[in-house]
């Protein structure tokens, strides 16, 4: 159990966790600071925070890191095919499933967490403990995110579009491209010359992202608190949720697992591609919503199935991962 604890807490799988349900308690209590009438800007405020978050990621992301993983191509085509194409597709065939209008916001939010790129930093983490391609890792989990700002509107656009008749696409693109894309961007330009100090300062600058992380939470659900818009949910809604998640989660799994195998993979690039490829990035859903749902109060509705679906794929995931490194020293000391 130590181990496995240990493993979490590598993964962000710990104290911030409790904070996250803290940030809901909170605006569930005291709506008003994060709500649009405060006189304190909270929102604004995590905007430009998530700004200067995706600006040190750049600034971490050697050009090295993303050419030592461009060769193998069927690797990261599976990847982005399932955090991207299969997700989704997944998500659309149990739409039927999803009557009623409270039910079709539910399933939009489901939707949404399907449409996100991968995490960056929990990924690489998994297929490291698991002894796996690391470099594929890092580059994967790199362009995931930045492939997301282009390919989360236009999934978003197609159910969005439908429902309201009025989605923004080429403008949701430009505010992410200048709110993600842009601080990446200038981050690997400066990688050379400070990209030392932000290796240096990982602990710090992760902490500043988990409060970027933090805040955004807070101010999307005090809109939603605000407006009752979790009125018509019960501990049992939230229950079966977080069971479709896990469930998600392991499906998932199973079929980056099943075609690793029919297309031959070796070891390391199996573990790669389904860590990789089953996870969803909690950064992106936060940054995502405030772009595609700005204003709306069901922004905190939006990031419900993502918060659950982010602790459960970092449990299963941990407990994989272990299995995986046990495993692979067996494999090590047999021959």
């Amino acid at each position: 159990m130590n181990k496995i604890a240990s493993i979490a807490k590598k993964a962000g799988l710990d104290g911030f966790l409790l904070l996250l349900i803290s940030m809901i308690g909170l605006a569930y209590i005291w709506p008003y600071p994060g709500m649009k009438s405060s006189p304190v800007p909270l929102g604004d405020i995590a905007t430009y925070g998530v700004s200067v978050v995706f600006f040190f990621y750049g600034l971490r992301l050697s050009p090295e890191k993303l050419r030592a993983g461009l060769s193998n191509w069927r690797l990261h085509a599976m990847i982005h095919l399932s955090t991207f194409v299969l997700f989704p597709l997944i998500a659309l065939a149990c739409r039927p499933l999803f009557v009623g209008e409270e039910n079709e916001m539910l399933w939009l939010s489901i939707f949404f967490l399907t449409t996100l790129p991968s995490t960056v930093s929990s990924a690489v983490v998994m297929v490291s403990i698991a002894n796996g391609n690391i470099p594929a890792a890092i580059f994967n989990a790199s362009i995931s995110s930045l492939m997301g700002v282009f390919i989360t509107p236009l999934w978003m656009g197609l159910v969005l579009d439908t429902a309201s008749g009025h989605f923004d696409l080429m403008g949701v693109v430009g505010k992410l491209s200048l709110q993600v894309v842009l601080p990446v961007a200038l981050g690997l330009f400066l990688n050379k010359k400070w990209g030392y100090f932000a290796e240096k300062n990982r602990t710090k600058i992760r902490y500043f992202d988990q409060s970027t992380i933090l805040l955004i939470v807070y101010t999307s659900f005090c809109e939603s608190f605000g407006e009752h818009l979790f009125s018509g949910f019960e501990i049992k809604d939230i229950v079966l949720l977080g069971i479709g998640m896990i469930s998600l989660f392991f499906l998932i799994y199973m079929v980056l697992t099943f075609f690793s195998r029919l297309l031959n993979f070796n070891r390391e690039d199996e573990i790669t591609a389904v860590f990789c490829g089953s996870k969803k990035s909690l950064i992106q859903g936060a940054v995502m919503s405030k772009v595609l749902f700005s204003g709306a109060a069901y922004a905190g509705v939006m990031l419900l199935p993502i918060m659950l679906y982010h602790a459960l794929q970092l449990i299963a995931a941990s407990v994989l991962a272990q299995r995986m490194a046990r495993e692979s020293l067996k494999i090590t000391d047999s021959e």
